[in-house]
């Protein structure tokens, strides 16, 4: 890499001294006395002395004076590591426990709206009034409430009060299929839903009244529906049938709208529980199956945000925090986490390009955000946009938000032009924090650091507290050579389990069947010795499209069900250029072909039944779908033929049916790279 050319932007006096992570350097040397050089060797303690480390991490942020504990780690054994015993603190409390009254909690836009602020107070008595409504509604802990919800404070009010009681949370966001959205919440059983009539997105308003009453027909463990009036007035609320109960035709489910929730007048109470009770579940599909139900906990989460976004990210009470993204986006829980800090959280309801592609900059400048999330793709199509307007070395347009000293990015791999565009003409002088993580730990792998220099095309260093390696087939640590991702010592926010999987075999067999006792993340990472990171991209065949992943076994789940479709294969390939191809190949039926009216069927039951985000970039006929002997389909050989792998190196042809297909897979890499000039995008 060179040096002179890749360096974006090197850390200043105010990083090097008054950073989060400066002033913890410093606390660690006057309070335990241990010193460190440099970050190298912050990170070197943080992930070998897990102990040392996450006692500071409690301690430096106050958590000694909420509540004691037993020991730090009375078990390092992975999975089921036991942080913590002894100690007591909720999620939503800690939330609500830093803020003041000079600046608001929350920052609501949406869609062509002024921003609505939301203050610390308020935010106190809503999360109260609903926390109140829940405990009336006979919720308690061990009880799951859903949201079927758009990035509104609602969500996050409910969020927060259901953690209050001590009830489970989890979210679907109203654009994905009625399909997707049941094989999550049937999982979970819940007994509230908190539902909104619909959400904006594109300039266009999607009623989603009837596909409540439909959820609510396949969800027989809701007692409770909760409505929010996001679209329609509580005047027009009514549908028109007159019957305002016809959001479901259940009798036995009582019907309140949130507007309409008594006020208590009072702070709100905070169940008293224990630091891996349960406090959300996120899902993350696998490549076979039903989506896996992530369990998380109040004290896991809480440590690992804190650090995150304070000793990571370098997010402090005075920023306005913005991550464009859905509920349905793991990020979005990474976006409320700035409460702990005391942060101003910023939610944007719609979408990042309306009305033109710079729609989320134009949010961010309406918001005064002062720390930016978003997506790799959102980026990338922000470069083309400006490249297309401007034409090829024209000067650099400005920042128009003089406040803002962070972006956030993540999702996928970065081309190496979109580093350089986003510091030399979106966000000038501006630190770019590209960050991986996942849903699976709900917090930041390799991230930024306000202590290192940024490079194009390379993650800062990996998170402090995280014991990050790339291993090659035999366990063997590699340095500068691509191998598996893995952490090899436990996280405190490493799940409590999964759903549905009593004996443990599922989260083993996700994470650990790879290298027994140590965590296998599924994406491909280079670690260089200076600790800067490459990752690129999922080692499985898991969909990951704009950061929401989704398996492919929900994706032939629909395809297959028509008629004219006899097999399918869909892949995720990550691109060099920072792009994600996701194409689906089809054999027909016989009697049919792939032409451009079964091209829109496919694409129509997809976005229907799915979501709109997972739509394929093309459908493309095959002759056949080859599979290994026991019957799997060849998703991860395939993707690697698609990035460009010799055919004759993803799988031996004794190993698989129709052993010819995996050629003609790469006469259809090259053909398309061909077109493309040779690049595969």
């Amino acid at each position: 890499m060179d040096t002179d050319t890749d360096l974006l932007w090197s850390p200043g006096r105010r990083e090097l001294e008054d950073s989060d992570v400066a002033v913890f350097m410093e606390w660690l040397a006057e309070a335990r006395g241990l010193r460190f050089a440099d970050y190298a060797e912050l990170w070197r303690w943080s992930s070998t002395d897990l102990a040392g480390f996450w006692s500071a991490v409690w301690e430096y942020y106050g958590l000694d004076d909420v509540t004691t504990y037993d020991e730090v780690l009375a078990d390092a054994s992975m999975p089921g590591a036991s942080w913590f015993p002894g100690a007591r603190l909720n999620f939503a409390e800690r939330c609500l426990s830093r803020g003041d009254g000079t600046r608001p909690a929350l920052v609501f836009v949406d869609e062509g709206g002024a921003p609505v602020e939301t203050s610390w107070d308020e935010l106190r008595h809503r999360v109260a009034d609903v926390a109140s409504a829940l405990r009336s509604m006979g919720v308690g802990p061990g009880d799951c409430v859903a949201g079927y919800l758009p990035n509104l404070p609602q969500a996050v009010i409910a969020l927060l009060a259901t953690a209050a009681v001590g009830a489970v949370w989890t979210v679907c966001s109203p654009d994905f299929g009625t399909p997707s959205v049941l094989a999550r919440l049937s999982q979970a059983r819940p007994v509230v839903l908190v539902a909104a009539d619909g959400y904006r997105h594109g300039g266009r308003t999607h009623d989603r009244r009837p596909v409540v009453g439909e959820l609510l027909d396949h969800l027989p463990s809701v007692r409770h529906l909760v409505t929010v009036d996001h679209l329609f007035p509580a005047a027009d609320a009514t549908p028109p049938d007159g019957r305002r109960d016809a959001w479901s035709s259940r009798t036995d489910v009582r019907q309140c709208t949130w507007s309409e929730l008594p006020a208590t007048g009072r702070p709100p109470v905070f169940a008293d529980v224990s630091f891996d009770h349960p406090l959300w579940i996120l899902w993350s599909s696998g490549t076979t199956g039903v989506p896996k139900g992530i369990v998380q906990g109040h004290g896991g989460i809480v440590v690992e945000l804190l650090k995150a976004l304070g000793l990571g990210a370098d997010l402090r009470a005075d920023d306005r925090y913005l991550f464009v993204t859905s509920t349905s986006w793991m990020v979005w829980n990474f976006l409320v986490g700035g409460l702990l800090l005391g942060s101003t959280v910023v939610l944007y309801d719609g979408s990042p390009t309306y009305p033109e592609v710079d729609g989320a900059w134009r949010v961010a400048e309406a918001t005064g955000a002062t720390v930016v999330g978003v997506g790799a793709a959102y980026l990338a199509a922000l470069e083309k946009s400006d490249t297309a307007a401007s034409g090829p070395g024209a000067a650099p347009r400005g920042n128009p938000l003089p406040a803002l000293r962070s972006v956030l990015q993540t999702g996928s791999a970065l081309a190496p032009s979109t580093w350089h565009w986003v510091h030399d003409s979106l966000a000038p002088g501006v630190r770019l924090q590209s960050i991986c993580g996942g849903t699976d730990v709900c917090s930041v792998l390799a991230g930024g650091s306000p202590l290192l220099p940024v490079r194009a095309g390379r993650i800062q260093a990996p998170a402090l507290g995280v014991a990050l390696a790339a291993w090659d087939e035999s366990g063997t640590p590699l340095t500068g050579t691509q191998g598996e991702l893995v952490v090899t010592a436990p996280m405190p926010s490493m799940p409590l389990r999964f759903l549905g999987d009593p004996d443990g075999e599922r989260y083993r067999s996700a994470y650990f069947d790879t290298y027994p006792g140590v965590w296998r993340h599924g994406d491909w990472a280079t670690l260089h010795a200076d600790l800067s990171v490459v990752v690129a991209g999922r080692s499985d065949s898991t969909l990951n499209r704009m950061g929401v992943r989704m398996g492919s076994a929900d994706i032939y789940a629909v395809v297959e069900r028509l008629p004219e479709v006899a097999d399918s294969l869909v892949i995720g390939a990550e691109q060099p250029d920072g792009g994600y191809f996701m194409p689906l190949f089809v054999v027909p039926a016989d009697g049919h072909v792939v032409d451009d009216a079964l091209r829109g069927r496919i694409t129509a039951a997809i976005r229907a039944h799915l979501s709109p985000r997972h739509v394929p970039d093309a459908v493309v006929p095959v002759p056949a779908v080859p599979r290994t002997l026991t019957g799997k389909k060849l998703e991860v050989p395939v993707k690697r033929i698609l990035q460009g792998a010799p055919a004759d190196k993803v799988s031996g042809e004794g190993a698989v049916t129709h052993p010819e297909m995996l050629r003609w897979f790469a006469r259809f890499a090259a053909d398309r790279a061909a077109v493309n000039g040779g690049r595969r995008t």
